[in-house]
Order: C-alpha cells, then structure tokens, then sequence
C-alpha cells in the first residue's frame, strides 16, 4: 500500500510479514523537509514534561552545538537556548553522548573528545534552559560513545571508548563495562567486563518489559585498530550484572543507529557499515520480545547515521541525522500506527 500527497508528503507502508491473525500498518509523514534548528547529527533526544527536546549535536570539524530546542508537532521548533560555545556554566557543545529522563529531570551523560578534551561530566535540568553539573569528574572517566539508560531507579552507563586521534594523551581503551547511579554524582561499577565485546555507538536507549536493551553497536577506528567493529547481537539485562544474549539479529550489523520503544516494540533503524555502499541505512525493523525481528520495508526518507529518534505523542520521530559523506541534515519525519487488527 502506497499514498503519497505532495503537500505534507505522506507515504503509507505496510509490513506483511505478521505473526498469524495479525495485521498493523504504519504510515511515515515528512512533517519538515528543513526544521528551523541548524543541520546536525548526534544529538540528544528525550521526551520530557510533554515535549521533544533537541540536544546539542554536530555539525562538522570540531563545530559541535549546545543550544537546547523543544517541539510538540515536529513542525514548530521553539529555542529555548542559543548557542554558546564559550559560557562557563553551560555544558560545552557534544554530540552522541548519554541522554536520559531520570528522576523528573533530563540528563546529558558524558561528552565527546571534539574540542580536544573529555567531558566527564554529568548535567541535569527540569526546565532545559537552566543546567547544574552534577558531577565535573564521574569516575567512569574520559570515554566516547558510550551507552546510557534508565532503569530500575538508576542511571546507567556502559561501554563506549576513547578516541586517541582527538585527544593523545589519553590512552587507547575500548570498554565493556558498566556503572550505575542513584544520583548522576555517585557511581558505581556493577561490572568491569559484561560478557558482550567493548562497543558503543548507539543513538537512544531501550528500557523494555523490565531489562535493558544493547542493540548492535560498534567501535570507532583508532590508530592502533584501523578497522571499525560492527555487531547485530542482541543482549539484554535486569541487573547489568547478568547478560542475557537473546539473539543475533537478522538485521545488518551496524553502528550510529538510532533507538527506540514504541507501540509496544523495540526499534532499530537506519545507522550505517562498510559493507553498505555509501555506510548510511535507512531500514527500520521492530520485535516486540527482543528475539524475534521484522522489517518495516520502503522507508521514504534518506539514509542516515547518528539520527535523533524521539517516541511521542503516540508516534515516532526521526529527527536530523547525517546522510552521504557525513553531511548532517535537519528534517523531521513522523511514525503513526493506522490499523492493527487481529
């Protein structure tokens, strides 16, 4: 099934491969082709206090933002910070770092190595224009790409790596494991080697059915392991002590990918491999256990890595991203569910 209206365009998909006596078609719209916030990838997307908030990001070179925008509609953006790249109390501009609702408060985790240094902090808001530091120094120290969600009461941190070509004076680590906080100051090291391989490189979290969710993921190249690492496992845990690998997915491998829980579902899409020509995707698949996947097949907008997928208002958002070459972009699409019938 197909639709399309060129005012708004609107294009219909449906995914036929159900489970038996089910049905459930979803329907993408381009809700803005060019959103009023600058082109960027990489950044945060949290759905807080009935509204999407849009963090930070990248742009290109070490040019990262650390303005702050918020939407009801995907449509009508409102900046509630500017950019400022030199205010003191005010996290530095990052991209693809840990973003999280805990604690009625958004949470941006760690940082990149983009302006030639770590950001080992962690900053909170209940408003999105005014920010503390939390903590200058989280003890899980100078990483990138790590992951991070909220679960069972607690923040959490887990893999990621360091970057020597950014930042040499740090040492080449690639890092599997994983810390809680009840507090976003105070960590501990629940685990310092999970049974998955060091990797990072998600955009988004996923809490589901009571685990935490690690969905594929990579390593980026450094200069000592010029080859990056792409995964399609799927590993899931209550504790973040005790792993549970529930499969390996039948989607590519990939990294960069974007996230989500959404009607129900777990979701993974676009993101990027080698093994793709041009390294950016735009498939989109969903499992409503874990274990088992399906592909929404004829996704309309273009490929991309590092995409902001936001769940609100009882649809999908994806957000930004970079398409071809890492050129980043700034428009906005919109997941809804129009039938399930069983």
């Amino acid at each position: 099934m197909k639709r399309f209206t060129l005012c708004g365009l609107t294009i219909a998909v449906s995914c036929l491969a159900m489970p038996a006596g089910t049905t459930a078609d979803y329907q993408w719209t381009l809700v803005a082709k060019s959103a009023p916030f600058s082109r960027r990838d990489g950044a945060g997307a949290l759905t807080f206090q009935g509204k999407m908030w849009l963090l930070g990001g990248w742009l290109s070179g070490s040019t990262t933002y650390n303005d702050v925008w918020v939407s009801t509609d995907g449509a009508d953006w409102t900046q509630v910070r500017p950019d400022t790249p030199d205010d003191p109390w005010m996290w530095e501009g990052r991209h693809c770092s840990g973003y999280v609702v805990f604690d009625n408060r958004m949470w941006i985790v760690g940082g990149d190595p983009n302006r030639k240094h770590y950001q080992p902090a962690v900053w909170s808001s209940n408003d999105g224009k005014n920010w503390t530091e939390v903590t200058a120094e989280a003890p899980w120290g100078r990483r990138h790409l790590h992951y991070v969600v909220a679960h069972n009461g607690r923040m959490w941190v887990m893999g990621g790596q360091t970057l020597p070509q950014f930042v040499p004076d740090v040492p080449e680590a690639f890092y599997n494991d994983v810390w809680s906080s009840l507090d976003g100051a105070h960590w501990t090291r629940v685990i310092d080697h999970a049974p998955w391989s060091p990797r990072g490189m998600m955009q988004g979290a996923v809490e589901f059915k009571g685990r935490m969710w690690l969905l594929g993921g990579g390593t980026y190249d450094t200069p000592d392991h010029p080859n990056r690492l792409f995964y399609n496992e799927v590993w899931s845990s209550v504790d973040g002590r005790d792993w549970r690998r529930d499969t390996v997915a039948p989607w590519p491998p990939r990294q960069y990918h974007s996230v989500a829980v959404f009607d129900d579902r777990i979701w993974i899409m676009a993101g990027g491999n080698l093994d793709t020509p041009g390294y950016n995707r735009n498939d989109v698949w969903y499992s409503s256990d874990g274990m088992n996947w399906i592909e929404l097949p004829n996704t309309p907008w273009p490929t991309r890595h590092a995409g902001s997928l936001f769940a609100f208002g009882n649809h999908l958002w994806m957000v930004a991203g970079s398409h071809p070459d890492s050129s980043p972009i700034n428009d906005v699409w919109r997941l809804d569910k129009i039938r399930k019938e069983k």
